[in-house]
């Protein structure tokens, strides 16, 4: 009776241990899909952030030579694109408050990480 006991215990240790290892196992695989994912994305946004910037570079290149040829100058068009940009970038620091960024960031974040939190706390 003893030894069927000891038997059933060590079974059911060993099933137990089974189980755990099982567990992270599945948590390990979750956490390596999961950053793969991020992996992807950052990669993905760096060139796309890379190719704008190269298309927003020629095209104020463009527009600040076709100023110079309609100018009949050669730097009117460059201090126009200048000013353009200094002027945007007064009414970035002074006029806009940080709450509109904000708003956006929520919005941007609501279907990502927070939606995943959200499940999980309703189930």
């Amino acid at each position: 009776m003893a030894t069927e006991d000891k038997s059933k215990t060590d079974s059911i240790i060993a099933n137990l241990m089974g189980y755990i290892d099982t567990r992270i196992e599945l948590v390990k695989l979750d956490l390596q899909t999961k950053l793969k994912g991020v992996f992807v994305s950052t990669i993905h946004g760096v060139l796309l952030g890379l190719v704008a910037l190269m298309v927003l570079l020629f095209l104020n290149l463009f527009i600040a030579l076709l100023l110079n040829d309609v100018l009949d100058s050669r730097y009117w068009g460059f201090g126009i694109v200048t000013l353009f940009y200094l002027i945007l970038l007064v009414v970035l620091v002074v006029g806009l408050d940080k709450k509109v960024f904000q708003g956006m960031a929520d919005k941007a974040f609501r279907n990502t990480i927070y939606k995943a939190d959200e499940s999980n706390q309703t189930n």
